[in-house]
């Protein structure tokens, strides 16, 4: 479960979230849309602790992001699945380094490393390129290489930012797929985006933030509701 209770972020005099208040129950595939300055991201960054909140309470299961201290964050953050518009592959790494990567950086033994890597690329439907570089990779490619990274610590909630902008719209289609097939899998799925024809083709969960308030929250919405 995740709790916004009258979140507020500003700077200076702006407020970027205004006593922001809404509850995600697990499982759920929530897009978060609104335009550019709406709030969007700020709001994913402070649920992943990246952005201290002024005022306000974010709760995720037992955490208290808003309280938790950064080495606190960092063991947090692992219990995450993050994927962001422009990949983060690192460029010497392969796909199944960079998927590795992120579990050998927590000690995850060897032999537990490489069986999870296989599971998450079949996943994905990489399995065939696992020993390909990033710049012989599509973009679709590289997102799909990003999105099982992000499944290696197998995350209850799996926040994506924008993953689709840099795509066509083929590869658009077949990463919201991926993200649909995770969400029946188990993870519940937070999704900022600008991309109009997704969030209509989804009719699922839609909120609508402006000025950095929810100007609204429809169970079954698309990108315009009101």
């Amino acid at each position: 479960m995740i709790v916004f209770e009258n979140v507020s972020k500003q700077y200076g005099v702006r407020k970027i979230l205004d006593e922001i208040s809404l509850s995600i129950k697990p499982m759920e595939f929530v897009s978060i849309v609104g335009p550019s300055g709406a709030g969007k991201s700020t709001l994913i960054y402070a649920l992943i602790g990246a952005e201290k909140i002024n005022t306000g309470s974010i709760l995720v299961d037992d955490y208290k992001v808003h309280a938790m201290s950064e080495k606190a964050l960092q063991l947090y953050r692992r219990k995450l699945g993050i994927v962001f518009q422009d990949y983060k592959l690192l460029p010497r790494k392969n796909v199944h380094e960079n998927v590795a990567f992120a579990l050998e950086a927590t000690g995850t033994p060897q032999y537990l490393v490489n069986k999870k890597v296989d599971e998450v690329l079949e996943t994905v439907g990489l399995m065939d390129i696992r020993n390909h570089f990033p710049y012989q990779l599509s973009g679709g490619e590289q997102q799909r290489t990003a999105i099982a990274r992000a499944l290696a610590h197998d995350p209850k909630l799996l926040i994506a930012d924008e993953p689709t902008g840099n795509l066509d719209p083929k590869a658009t289609e077949d990463i919201l797929e991926l993200l649909l097939k995770i969400n029946k899998n188990g993870s519940t799925i937070l999704l900022a985006t600008h991309d109009k024809q997704i969030v209509d083709t989804l009719q699922r969960r839609v909120i609508r933030l402006e000025d950095g308030k929810i100007k609204s929250d429809m169970a079954k919405g698309s990108y315009d509701s009101k």
